[in-house]
């Protein structure tokens, strides 16, 4: 991607122009990623108490028992956001949906298991075993470079 800034006295307010033959799931993470003004808050819920969780803190989130749990080093949080758009609000360079109901931050992964035919085993650094879905393997082999 070619990056190019403009310097014209008349624009006071920036203007930004995306120039391509087609629109992609970048440029849509980069029109996204842009257009977002306030950062994004991830509040979670324990014993009655709400807590700002911060991203770099999540290790999943996932939803079990029609409840979005998101977990982090110091305990689990319930959430009350749907699963995408938690997804939305994440960072996503750091976290990547790998089935239907549980989203991973990739910097919080041990390691990957590719063994498994049709599956790959993820292990977090919370001790966590959790499996990719057959839906998503391609896109994280993709994002893995496999």
């Amino acid at each position: 991607m070619d990056i190019e800034i403009k310097l014209d006295p008349n624009y006071k307010t920036p203007k930004i122009i995306v120039l391509t033959d087609k629109v992609t799931d970048e440029i849509n993470a980069l029109v996204s990623r842009i257009s977002e003004e306030a950062p994004q808050v991830i509040a979670g819920f324990r014993d009655n108490i709400l807590r700002i969780i911060e991203q770099e803190e999540i290790i999943r989130v996932y939803s079990s028992g029609g409840k979005i749990i998101a977990v982090t080093d110091s305990g689990e949080f319930f959430l009350r956001s749907r699963l995408y758009e938690i997804e939305e609000r994440l960072d996503r360079a750091r976290f990547v949906r790998i089935s239907n109901s549980e989203i991973i931050n990739l910097g919080r992964v041990k390691s990957f298991d590719l063994s498994f035919v049709g599956t790959i085993c993820v292990s977090l650094s919370d001790s966590t075993v959790t499996y990719v879905s057959r839906r998503y393997v391609s896109k994280i082999k993709k994002i893995l470079g496999v």
